[in-house]
């Protein structure tokens, strides 16, 4: 008997939640995401049509629309219950689109409902009160999709004649990749000024020991970069020592401090970087899996609200449940007379209005720990007590300022501190801070003995300290993702993955948890802001993001945004056509040669050839992208790869990996050249083929005659056809024998391959040994996807911690029978358009 309604999820695992909260006249099916997307060829979007766009379905889109029409035809009612933001209701316009195109819908109700919880409550008032598919959040993300593609088809292409090597440039892609490189380039032009603070030792009658810096000499109230070298460093010192000091002034002043909004995406992102070193897209996919559901002592239920949102709303529910949750756990005192309430920053919240809150906050983090792995635990933590102290009271703190001067007020030391004479929220929870300068003292947060005026001081010790001013810190993903939703580009949706496609391009990488232009990156962003400047520029792109928020508020018609947008983005894409190589040569050659050339002591020509001595260098573009070459070019055919030392994170100098071949040794065994490679795909070992040793051919044997008898026609008598005997065929020539190649495991550093651990790779694969229950072999080995184990022709992955060279038998057996990790929520693969 079939189910009389249909309801529609992204994902098996919401689609299992939910399935419990509805009756058995109910059958919920997962479409796992997207079922259509834009065909995968260039006029997908056809601006001549009036931006017609052309959809079809993915390969696994095509199956499943396959069991939903099925199951369409046999329920009365279809329920598209996707996720409650614009993404989601594409989802279900689109699997809506194919039902028509078969003829699904007819005689059918189809109704759209949306929920910010996975609760049995939510669920029931949500069916309880269906809508019609969003027309305006359709149209907003039509408008996006055409925009994304319209960039990304066009500017390509033109990357990739006049820019070889190039992969891909993206509307809102290219614009944060121009905020990564900019800031290489403020870090590498800038030039660093040294001045010094004078910090002094002071102690009361006491004996109570504390801290005062110098802030005023000789009556002069004293800026950070008054005192500019050591010289003057040694003058305020001889200053302040030999006289007797005492108190001045006191400065007592309370100060109360509000607790930070309930998370938004953005906000969630950075704080989970932050205290948990998550990633962008690392946080949204254990978010996923909170907001999906988990068994909670035989109860499946979801744990958060939906985590893609721009509001930091509370419901009237979560609230009474968080005052009643303060007032129980921690005290009256603790809770505030009147609710807190949060608006948005954002122009527009289009996405779901509530915050990211837990679904009940009166599951403690102890209380769901044990059914959660640590990663999912750790964010519902984090998740739980930011939403708690945004309803908590505000902290108290004392703050003190006291002046101590010699008998002259000529010499004054400043001294301050601060103490929390209420935590309130700060019981609970404190946001953490970005890139803190390291030359600021933490005075505020000393604590200082009880001072007055006239007390006198007792001076223990003067200490100059050096400074100098630091460049401006490169983007961690936290503070990415804020600079972005600080210029209004983006959107919290789209933040990780961003993130991602600028790693996965080799346009940045992360080095100590903080963004590196690789030198790509740097050439395409120079090229882009030369001939495209309009469409990587932060406010456009932020206009951009507002004409879509408009469009999905019903307040600007979509296809007059997409004619707006086309009309100067078509000129600029023609005005390329007769761009030559050599114009973009110079281009990138006159703006990134300080930093492919920099003129340092040790070397004030870089450009200089070192191979002719005469030449000079300069960028070049080649098949497989730029390089360096000579000027003397052919005559001097000196080239080397476009990598330069920079600065890590730790301070230690990256140097740029030599692409050139390594030779390690020979292997004692066959004499054969082991070396150290790289290739497109990375760094890999190889040994040389062996030798082909010439050998000669023996003589054919001269071809005899065949003699074959053929009876003659109609007389019975038979004739003698002698017949040469086919020459015998040229034996081919064997293939000359491969080297074998075997590429490093991911982790494994180029510089500390050795000869030995060369020849152990080239081993690969190997045999771990017999499996005890199957008695068939188990190998070890490195693929495309890095090391695995094979055994009766299935794949399992080694995981990090456990080395592909070492791995014993009882482990692979053990890893073996752990089941496979199925993929979830609605980022499983899909076949990708573009």
């Amino acid at each position: 008997m079939s189910a009389e309604n249909l309801v529609i999820v992204e994902s098996p695992a919401k689609a299992k939640t939910i399935n419990k909260y509805l009756g058995s006249n109910y059958e919920v099916m997962a479409s796992f995401g997207h079922v259509r997307d834009l065909t995968a060829k260039d006029g997908s979007v056809l601006p001549d049509e009036d931006f017609a766009m052309r959809w079809e379905l993915s390969d696994r889109g095509s199956d499943i629309m396959k069991k939903i029409t099925a199951a369409a035809k046999k329920a009365d009612t279809v329920y598209l219950a996707t996720d409650p933001d614009r993404e989601g209701e594409a989802i279900s316009w689109h699997i809506t689109q194919a039902l028509q195109e078969k003829g699904a819908d007819k005689g059918k109700t189809i109704k759209r409902v949306t929920f910010n919880e996975i609760t049995k409550k939510a669920v029931q008032a949500a069916f309880s009160k269906p809508r019609e598919i969003d027309a305006n959040l359709v149209e907003a993300y039509l408008a996006r999709r055409a925009l994304d593609y319209l960039v990304g088809f066009n500017i390509s292409p033109v990357l990739w004649r006049k820019l070889p090597g190039s992969k891909s440039a993206g509307r809102v892609q290219s614009v944060a990749l121009r905020l990564i490189s900019e800031r290489e380039t403020e870090i590498e032009r800038f030039k660093p000024v040294e001045y010094w603070s004078v910090e002094t030792a002071l102690e009361t009658t006491k004996g109570e020991k504390f801290k005062g810096r110098l802030t005023q000499l000789d009556g002069k109230k004293l800026d950070k970069f008054d005192i500019k070298d050591e010289a003057g460093a040694s003058r305020a010192v001889a200053a302040i020592e030999g006289k007797p000091y005492s108190v001045a002034s006191v400065e007592k002043k309370q100060i109360r401090r509000n607790p930070a909004a309930p998370f938004i995406t953005s906000s969630l992102q950075m704080e989970a970087s932050r205290k948990l070193r998550f990633s962008a897209s690392q946080t949204m996919r254990t978010a996923q899996q909170l907001y999906e559901g988990a068994d909670i002592g035989g109860e499946t239920v979801g744990l958060i609200t939906y985590m893609r949102t721009d509001g930091t709303t509370l419901s009237d529910d979560a609230i009474a449940q968080a005052r009643d949750v303060i007032k129980r756990e921690y005290g009256p005192d603790y809770l505030p007379a009147a609710p807190r309430d949060y608006k948005s920053k954002a122009k527009n919240a289009q996405e779901a209005h509530e915050a990211i809150r837990p679904t009940d906050l009166s599951r403690k983090p102890a209380d769901v720990a044990k059914f959660l792995d640590a990663n999912q635990a750790a964010l519902y933590e984090l998740i739980w007590k930011r939403t708690m102290a945004s309803q908590m009271e505000n902290a108290v703190l004392d703050q003190v300022s006291a002046d101590i001067a010699n008998a002259a007020g000529n010499v004054v030391l400043r001294a301050s501190g601060s103490t929390v004479t209420f935590p309130g929220f700060l019981a609970l929870y404190q946001e953490d801070e970005d890139d803190r300068d390291a030359t600021d003292n933490n005075e505020e947060e000393a604590r200082l003995p009880v001072l007055n005026e006239k007390d006198v001081i007792k001076l223990n010790g003067v200490t100059p300290n050096q400074h100098f001013t630091q460049p401006p810190p490169r983007y961690s993903e936290a503070t990415l993702v804020k600079k972005l939703e600080e210029l209004g580009i983006g959107r919290p949706s789209t933040y990780a993955s961003i993130i991602q496609v600028l790693q996965d391009r080799k346009y940045v990488v992360l080095d100590k948890r903080r963004f590196i232009p690789e030198d790509r990156g740097r050439l395409v962003t120079t090229f882009l802001k030369k001939f495209f400047e309009r469409y990587v520029d932060y406010d456009f792109t932020a206009n951009l993001e507002e004409d879509l928020d408009e469009i999905s508020n019903g307040d600007l018609n979509w296809k007059k945004a997409l004619r707006d947008f086309w009309t100067g983005f078509k000129s600029a894409i023609e005005g390329t056509k007769d761009l030559t190589i050599t114009q973009v040569l110079d281009h990138l050659d006159a703006e990134l040669g300080d930093h492919f050339f920099p003129v340092t002591k040790e070397n004030p020509n870089p450009r200089l050839c070192p191979t002719c001595n005469s030449g000079k260098l300069s960028l070049k573009l080649g098949k497989f992208g730029a390089f360096i070459g000579c000027s003397n070019y052919p005559e001097c055919r000196h080239t080397q790869a476009l990598a330069v030392e920079t600065e890590g994170e730790d301070g230690e100098v990256v140097k740029p990996q030599s692409q050139e071949p390594k030779v390690l040794g020979t292997d004692p065994a066959t004499g054969r050249t082991v070396s150290l490679r790289f290739g497109p795909y990375g760094p890999y070992v190889q040994i040389d083929a062996p030798e082909v040793t010439e050998v000669a051919e023996e003589p054919a044997p001269a071809p005899e005659e065949a003699v074959e008898e053929k009876p003659k026609k109609g007389k019975g008598k038979t004739a003698t056809k002698t017949k040469k005997a086919a020459k015998p065929k040229k034996a081919k020539k064997p293939a000359a024998p491969k080297p074998k190649r075997q590429g490093l495991p991911k982790g494994t550093k180029p510089e500390d391959v050795t000869l030995e651990s060369a020849l152990k790779l080239l081993e690969l694969p190997r045999l771990v040994g017999m499996h005890p229950e199957t008695k068939e072999p188990i190998e070890a080995g490195v693929g495309r996807f890095g090391p695995f184990l094979k055994h009766q022709g299935k794949f399992k992955s080694i995981p990090k911690g456990d080395d592909v060279l070492s791995i014993g038998l009882n482990r692979a057996v053990d890893l073996l029978a752990q089941p496979a990790n199925p993929a979830r929520g609605r980022f499983a693969k899909k076949k990708k358009a573009g």
